[in-house]
């Protein structure tokens, strides 16, 4: 499907597995987490529970690692049946803790990408997640100066996103998004007109997925890498 970038003003990045590695430092956690455990449960039931756990969190914490710690501290009661020592819940709040203090590691050709575009285009950081902790890694990944506008958002849906490109005067035919995520970061923007290019990273949180129904007839594109996109819109 060909699609035409010559209107596009304006363009969205997501932060997480798209500017910076995220998700593989929650793999890691979940991995300390199940030998953690190892004694009440199966590593395989102790996944399940925890992003079980997450999911019904949302609503109340989240996303981020502090909504993620949260989780693990009720899996952990609900999997011991309150029998876990308050040792091993100072370690699960350490695990978040190294998580929140892990250096900011930018994705092959990050800083490249945003240098050149933002000479042709006007930049907009747009992610979602914790608020500190978000501004913690945009303080420490050095890009700030390419962005216009910063958006933290509580979630990436087609409401949240409308909101924003309304509050910033831009029309969703001239916006194109890239992100990681088809779920967050490229469906939700082909349905309210805009668009949105697709940079897969090698590890999703199993809540980002979509199912082939979901991307059926959805007019967007896929690159492996960002440095792709110089070639693309320019």
């Amino acid at each position: 499907m060909e699609i035409n970038y010559q209107n596009i003003k304006v363009i969205g990045f997501d932060a997480d597995d798209t500017l910076w590695v995220n998700e593989t430092y929650f793999r890691e956690a979940e991995a300390e987490f199940g030998e953690l455990l190892s004694k009440y449960e199966t590593p395989n039931k102790i996944d399940q529970e925890l992003f079980k756990k997450e999911i019904s969190n949302l609503p109340l914490y989240g996303y981020g690692v502090k909504a993620f710690t949260l989780s693990m501290v009720e899996s952990a009661l609900e999997l011991s049946n309150c029998n876990v020592t308050n040792k091993t819940i100072e370690t699960i709040l350490n695990i978040g803790k190294n998580m929140l203090n892990k250096p900011v590691e930018l994705l092959d050709g990050v800083e490249e990408v945003l240098q050149t575009l933002s000479k042709k285009y006007r930049l907009i950081l747009a992610t979602k997640g914790d608020l500190l902790d978000q501004e913690r890694k945009l303080e420490k990944s050095g890009l700030t100066q390419y962005f216009h506008h910063i958006e933290v958002l509580s979630d990436k849906k087609e409401g949240n996103y409308s909101r924003l490109l309304n509050h910033l005067d831009i029309n969703p035919s001239e916006f194109l998004m890239i992100g990681n995520s088809l779920k967050s970061d490229v469906l939700p923007l082909v349905n309210i007109k805009a668009h949105a290019i697709h940079v897969p990273f090698h590890t999703t949180w199993a809540h980002e997925e979509v199912t082939e129904a979901e991307k059926n007839g959805k007019a967007y594109k896929t690159i492996k890498s960002l440095k792709d996109l110089i070639k693309l819109l320019n």
